[in-house]
């Protein structure tokens, strides 16, 4: 069948009233289209100038604005609101109440000279804001076959996430950031404009990240990174807002500062065994969340050029 012919037969297929219409409120010039010129599918509700291949699976209760592509590999949960102008390819699922908005394309064929059409995925969770113009590739059969997104990320406009890349929950990715592929991002990560994030880079939990910052090592968790792979201090707000405990807080203020500040301090390999129980910072050492920013130095010491995931790579 030519794509003309899946066209007409789709629009056939759309082109009957809901019993219960409603005005999809977009935020586009289409927002004020009549609520009868949004065709139900199956209790979906698709813009008659939206393009779905039948074979997509697609919730009861979602909405498809103007213009939208939706390839025929695609599952999109229930709650979730295209806007006008969004494409999404491959083998690309979403998950419940995501909000994408115009020019957004997912799903397409990772930026990899070594991608020969694999199968592989791209996977997105529930509750996700996707603004305007973001990109989000799917995988590569060497890196994992799967780019990840978790719950309730805010990506704002002009985000590239490469191929194989994970992004945890809560996070905050803001405009123009270049991710590179396999680049792993924890749990509330807020990343400013502009930063370029070197590929196989882990960057971890609670860690703010300033703009056009150029990360080319991996990040511990809880601090503040700015420049070139500098860290600044503790990410004190961050962690405050997320409910840590004062003390908590006060005991890694204090790591943070002997371990990277400090301008007396010895080389980083030295400055860990103080740390340790019996040693001279062997109190600090003593709290779960300082121990977590040991073991990841120790972890990213043992990775190539400072990165734990590059020296996990085959290829």
């Amino acid at each position: 069948m030519s794509i003309a012919e899946r066209s007409a037969a789709l629009l056939n297929w759309v082109r009957r009233k809901p019993t219960d219409p409603v005005l999809v409120e977009l935020a586009s010039a289409d927002a004020k289209v009549a609520p009868h010129q949004y065709r139900r599918a199956g209790g979906a509700r698709f813009h008659p100038m939206a393009w779905v291949d039948p074979a997509a699976q697609i919730a009861d209760d979602v909405v498809v604005g103007p213009f939208c592509v939706i390839g025929p590999e695609v599952s999109i949960g229930p709650g979730c609101v295209l806007h006008n102008n969004v494409t999404i390819l491959g083998k690309t699922t979403l998950g419940a109440r995501n909000l994408v908005f115009p020019n957004a394309v997912l799903g397409a064929n990772p930026q990899d000279k070594k991608f020969k059409g694999e199968s592989t995925r791209l996977e997105i969770g529930d509750d996700n804001q996707i603004r305007e113009a973001v990109t989000l590739h799917t995988g590569t059969e060497k890196g994992g076959g799967l780019t990840k997104i978790g719950n309730n990320n805010l990506l704002m406009v002009n985000v590239h996430l490469g191929h194989d890349a994970r992004v945890g929950n809560n996070c905050v990715l803001s405009n123009n950031l270049m991710v590179a592929g396999h680049v792993h991002i924890g749990n509330n990560v807020v990343l400013a404009g502009g930063v370029g994030i070197h590929h196989f880079v882990t960057i971890d939990d609670f860690a703010y990240i300033g703009g056009y910052a150029q990360l080319t090592h991996d990040v511990p968790p809880f601090v503040k990174v700015d420049g070139a792979d500098r860290i600044r201090g503790l990410n004190s707000i961050g962690l405050k807002r997320n409910g840590f405990a004062e003390q908590d807080v006060e005991m890694l203020e204090q790591a943070v500062w002997r371990l990277f500040l400090d301008r007396d301090r010895p080389p980083i390999s030295v400055n860990m065994q103080k740390f340790l129980p019996g040693g001279e910072h062997g109190d600090l050492g003593s709290s779960p969340h300082v121990q977590r920013i040991l073991a990841f130095m120790e972890r990213r010491a043992k990775g190539k050029n400072g990165r734990h995931l590059e020296s996990l790579r085959t290829a």
